[in-house]
């Protein structure tokens, strides 16, 4: 069942968080969707502009609809992952996402403001929800690269005077994580006291966290061992989640994580398969890894076993 992120935040504010899950492939797809069902989570699928142009938009959404099919009992937002406004439209006109993510942080507050108010007019007069962005954060993800020194935490004043002069369904806020597998450096830290700031100024909305991939070390040790090298790499630390949640932290973007994962897989099994050139047999271990993978971060967003609830509330 899809559902637009608005719906899916207004059951989980202030308790638990939704993972937002970037998906690409097949695999991923299918992985995504069995490791929702098996922990029982209401999740989203998101789907980034690098996705949508990696083989076709419509074989992206095509698959989903067909995963939509086969797991019946799903319950999910379909969201476009840092969209500018050309993509966004085209989302809202396509008649498929229920959710859309306007990423115009890089612009100075005004600009932002009046791109994101167009988007948010376009969307709702088709009932679709809108996740903006204010505040930028560092690190490298497809075509988002912001250094360091140019990233900035979101100014809990201006984010009040956004959400009201936007009329955006979510946030997204900068607190101190950045993209990427190399998260961390020196004295950074995810800054709990801004999100608590944004929630005493609009208590309710909806908050996001980007950047989120906690980067499992074990992880990245399988990988260097298997040929990789992905020294230094280091992410968030999945503890912090919930108390996010607490904070009004709706949703937590997990990406990163999930290529690591695929690329664990791939590395070990070429590496102990030498003779194999079927992509079915190491495509069946991702899915498998795949599925435990998510399964085990909705454990720690508070969003495992809560599918049968929600779907309840939504289906009334």
């Amino acid at each position: 069942m899809i559902v637009t992120t608005k719906e899916l935040y207004q059951q989980c504010y202030g308790k638990y968080a939704i993972g937002g899950y970037n998906i690409n492939n097949a695999e991923q797809t299918m992985g995504l969707f069995r490791g929702n069902i098996e922990s029982k989570a209401p999740f989203i699928v998101q789907i980034s502009k690098g996705a949508r142009s990696y083989t076709h938009k419509k074989m992206l959404e095509a698959m989903i609809r067909a995963a939509d099919e086969i797991f019946p009992e799903a319950v999910f937002a379909v969201h476009l992952d840092h969209g500018d406004e050309e993509t966004c439209y085209d989302c809202i006109e396509s008649g498929f996402y229920s959710s859309v993510m306007i990423d115009a942080s890089h612009l100075p507050f005004e600009e932002n403001i009046a791109v994101t108010k167009r988007v948010v007019e376009r969307a709702h007069a088709k009932g679709i929800s809108v996740e903006a962005e204010l505040g930028q954060l560092g690190g490298v993800e497809e075509d988002i690269s912001v250094d360091e020194e140019k990233a900035h935490l979101t100014d809990p004043k201006q984010a009040a005077e956004f959400i009201e002069r936007t009329g955006c369904d979510s946030l997204a806020c900068a607190i101190g994580t950045s993209h990427g597998a190399f998260k961390f450096k020196g004295k950074q830290r995810i800054h709990f006291e801004v999100l608590e700031a944004i929630q005493k100024l609009v208590p309710g909305f909806p908050l996001v966290m980007h950047g989120s991939s906690s980067v499992p070390e074990e992880e990245v040790k399988r990988i260097n061992a298997a040929g990789g090298k992905l020294e230094g790499a280091s992410g968030v630390d999945p503890s912090q989640y919930l108390p996010a949640a607490k904070l009004g932290v709706c949703k937590i973007n997990i990406d990163t994580d999930g290529r690591l994962v695929w690329t664990r897989v791939h590395r070990e099994f070429f590496r102990d398969h030498p003779e194999v050139f079927d992509f079915r047999p190491i495509g069946k271990v991702f899915m498998e890894e795949y599925a435990k993978f998510i399964a085990s971060r909705n454990e720690l967003l508070g969003s495992a076993g809560r599918l049968d609830e929600v779907r309840a509330a939504l289906s009334k």
